[in-house]
């Protein structure tokens, strides 16, 4: 019994409690969520696989509008729009699995009605999900819609003078390809949101490597070269070590995935003002 009971508080503090409380991560629930990430993309890829649908560029484009989706859905209840315990499917990492849950049927049905022709409709679902969160959280008002062009302007300018070193430093190569432009792009933005957050309206960072950076540093700006410094190494080995194109593609998606949800959230929370 005493075993059942250490094992039974042990989940509750590092599992339970965070999705309840909404808390931040700590190092166990961090590595967990990592590694089922990692299983999460290595069985999409036999389902994929097994319907015959190709893993391509193309599904990489057109699941952009589900992580937005996602996003603005996040935001519903960082905006206390939905009551428990409806809440806490909302809040990380349960959100993760509705909105898997949600993309893949969409996938897998319009890919079963519409055959080849299927990705126009898939995208338009993505995007009809999204402006239908998009006008509940109106509702709410915006109280610093100046911060939305702001996230955009500061990501667009870093992400853009980086593509353009690239262009004149041998081993940054890889910057060629448009979607490695495009997870940079995508995190460059999450940095951005996450120093005007915190810098500059007192929101703290939940997860427990940057918030440490950002303790030591006394600015959220350590943000963009903890981004980089781990960022560009990872697209480095993509590029030359992943060469299997599913595998590849989804690996994609998903550092477009890390990159773009937070920085959709935040930049939304901040521009509603919750």
């Amino acid at each position: 019994m005493n075993e059942l009971s250490a094992l039974s508080a042990f989940i509750q503090r590092y599992y339970i409690d965070p999705i309840i409380y909404d808390t931040s991560y700590n190092p166990v629930d961090t590595i967990t969520w990592a590694l089922i990430l990692g299983l999460a993309v290595l069985g999409l890829i036999r389902l994929l696989g097994r319907a015959g649908i190709a893993a391509d560029g193309r599904l990489v484009a057109y699941t952009l509008p589900y992580i937005l989706a996602g996003s603005s859905l996040r935001v519903i209840e960082d905006a206390d729009m939905v009551a428990a315990p409806w809440r806490y499917l909302l809040i990380t990492p349960l959100i993760f699995f509705l909105v898997f849950l949600v993309t893949a049927a969409s996938l897998f049905i319009t890919s079963r009605i519409w055959k080849d022709g299927f990705y126009s409709r898939y995208a338009a679902m993505g995007f009809i999900w999204t402006a239908l969160n998009l006008a509940l959280l109106s509702t709410r008002g915006w109280q610093n819609f100046w911060v939305i062009p702001a996230v955009f302007l500061m990501g667009s300018g870093l992400a853009g003078g980086i593509i353009l070193l690239g262009q004149h430093v041998s081993w940054l190569g890889f910057l060629k390809d448009k979607f490695t432009r495009m997870i940079l792009y995508a995190h460059m933005l999450d940095a951005s949101s996450t120093y005007l957050g915190v810098d500059w309206f007192f929101y703290h960072e939940k997860h427990v490597l940057p918030t440490y950076l950002i303790d030591l540093a006394g600015t959220a700006a350590v943000m963009f070269p903890l981004k980089l410094a781990v960022l560009l190494p990872v697209l480095y080995m993509i590029d030359r070590s992943l060469e299997e194109p599913s595998l590849r593609n989804l690996t994609r998606l998903t550092l477009i995935t890390l990159g773009l949800a937070p920085a959709v959230r935040n930049t939304l929370r901040l521009a509603l003002g919750v």
